[in-house]
């Protein structure tokens, strides 16, 4: 299969997310509130607001390195890695082209929002579509730097290995088998016109390589910080004003427990980077369900659903949503059965 090699100094991404300057002051605005509020009131009077700012607050803490280690990385692909180094993958046999695109995420850590664009540009390049959405929602979740914070949100809990282990094969697993559900269509049955026209020359090369560098990394932590703190409210607040009691009945019901977890992934749109640091927060749910928000998350979510609606043809977005949501409820039945 012929591959086309991209002109030196062409890069894998997409243009930068838009309107950077809105994101900052998104992400300002909700850590002045927080200042605001806790300047106002005196959160050691008020329980239930102590509890609120600490769960918050651990969980930024926590986060945020691994946020800027995984924009770090993802930048220096972006400007470092030409799309030839992925195109070469559409050389191989059909047949290995789908293991070894979920495989490339180890080497190529992407987030889940910069793998859309590159699953996009494999698909232009001769990629069977099969193996690029593989790829796409693979390398969210087996890349090293995820797979190194989902072991600091669990180190020294009994399921380390299981949620680490788990986390990284289910993956694998559930990638694979969207691929594969994929792999019927042709590129120009899955891409929008738009998005299948690639152009040689995506960015300016004789723009300086460190400002474009500084300038990807920058927006990434800024574009991902904004929905960590939303997440991070949003975990604090259930696990502030929710009663235990509803947690513990939903968490103890062995289908409802994986499909809220799922839904409440969705919904929060975390990056794959700290998602595991909410997850470990909601105890009362066990591994299988804290599994299933850390595997459907990263693959399927309200950001995501954007991207896949402007780069991908109608249908898609169901299709994905019914195959990972199936897959993975099904998986992780399996190891609720299991481990309980």
């Amino acid at each position: 299969m012929a591959v086309d090699v991209e002109p030196r100094g062409s890069t894998i991404g997409a243009p930068k997310r838009a309107r950077p300057k809105s994101s900052v002051v998104w992400v300002l605005a909700m850590l002045g509130g927080v200042a605001v509020l806790t300047r106002a009131v005196d959160p050691s009077s008020l329980p239930w607001l102590r509890n609120l700012l600490i769960v918050f607050g651990s969980l930024l803490v926590e986060a945020m390195p691994f946020i800027l280690i995984g924009a770090t990385v993802s930048a220096a692909i972006e400007v470092l890695v030409p799309a030839s180094a992925f195109a070469r993958i559409a050389t191989l046999p059909p047949r290995l082209q789908m293991p070894v695109a979920a495989a490339a995420g180890v080497a190529f850590p992407v987030c889940e929002c910069g793998s859309v664009p590159v699953a996009r540009r494999l698909a232009t390049k001769g990629l069977s579509p099969g193996a690029a959405i593989t790829f796409m929602l693979a390398a969210p979740i087996v890349n090293p730097v995820v797979v190194a914070s989902t072991f600091v949100a669990y180190r020294g809990r009994d399921t380390l290995w299981t949620m680490v282990l788990g986390r990284l094969a289910l993956g694998f697993v559930v990638a694979m088998t969207v691929g594969w559900v994929m792999g019927r269509l042709s590129s120009g049955e899955l891409l929008r016109a738009r998005a299948a026209q690639v152009e040689a020359h995506e960015v300016d090369i004789a723009e300086a390589r460190w400002r474009r560098f500084f300038g990807h990394m920058t927006g990434d932590v800024v574009f991902m910080a904004r929905f960590l703190i939303m997440g991070a409210a949003l975990a604090a607040a259930i696990q502030t004003f929710v009663p235990q009691s509803i947690v513990d009945s939903v968490a103890s019901l062995p289908v409802l427990s994986l499909i809220a977890m799922m839904v409440l992934a969705f919904v929060m749109s975390l990056c794959s980077e700290s998602d595991a640091f909410v997850a470990a927060s909601f105890t009362a749910f066990g591994p299988a369900a804290q599994l299933a928000f850390l595997v459907f998350g990263p693959m399927v979510d309200l950001k995501l659903a954007a991207l896949y609606m402007g780069t991908y043809r109608r249908g898609f977005l169901r299709t994905a949503v019914v195959a990972v949501g199936a897959t993975t409820l099904v998986a992780t039945l399996w190891i609720q059965v299991i481990w309980g």
